[in-house]
């Protein structure tokens, strides 16, 4: 009986928070025509890891450095920021962005999650080609791995530092996150909730 109230608590746990990554990703409706975006990114991680802080990051950036960030840290704490970043930040962000593997990328990547995930959503506008690159992966259960290219992209939003970051309410600015997105479902729970 202990073995399955714990199991029941660690889906429970586990539903809970693909709720709460789900309303992430349902927070994007609306994009506005900001023809001076760089991208809109965005990682979430059903896994508390140790020594990382951030459980969910959604990043928009114009061309110039200027910034909106939300972020969920593990503690359940979210933080909306906005401001700008230093050139350095903006070049190394550009660069990831730039390289032939991480451009080779578009589409859905999507799987089936028994215990644990993590997701990454990229809106690029590439005026250069006349469109916008949109990517969505899902490693469920570390079974598709992200490509070294995005694992340098979520290395960045994970660590990134808003040091001169101000608050901000979500109504001012809605279309922080990537449009679309996966929808996240974690199977047994969604069984369980059947009547």
């Amino acid at each position: 009986m202990h073995g399955f109230l714990r199991s029941f608590f660690l889906r429970a746990l586990l539903a809970a928070l693909v709720l709460a990554a789900a309303s992430l990703w349902a927070q994007e409706v609306y994009h506005s025509r900001n023809t001076d975006l760089m991208a809109r990114l965005s990682y979430d991680s059903t896994a508390i890891v140790h020594g990382e802080d951030v459980r969910q990051v959604c990043i928009a950036v114009a061309r110039d450095g200027d910034y909106r960030m939300v972020r969920m840290m593990n503690t359940g704490e979210t933080e909306r920021l906005e401001g700008k970043m230093t050139k350095d930040q903006v070049q190394q962000l550009k660069k990831l962005l730039a390289t032939n593997e991480f451009r080779m990328l578009a589409g859905d990547h999507g799987g089936l999650i028994r215990q644990e995930s993590e997701s990454f959503g990229a809106e690029i506008p590439r005026g250069d080609e006349g469109g916008t690159q949109r990517l969505n992966w899902l490693n469920a259960d570390g079974e598709r791995p992200f490509p070294d290219s995005v694992v340098k992209v979520v290395d960045w939003l994970k660590h990134f530092e808003a040091e001169s970051g101000t608050p901000f309410e979500y109504a001012e600015y809605p279309d922080v996150c990537p449009a679309g997105g996966l929808r996240l479902l974690q199977p047994s729970m969604a069984q369980n909730g059947r009547p």
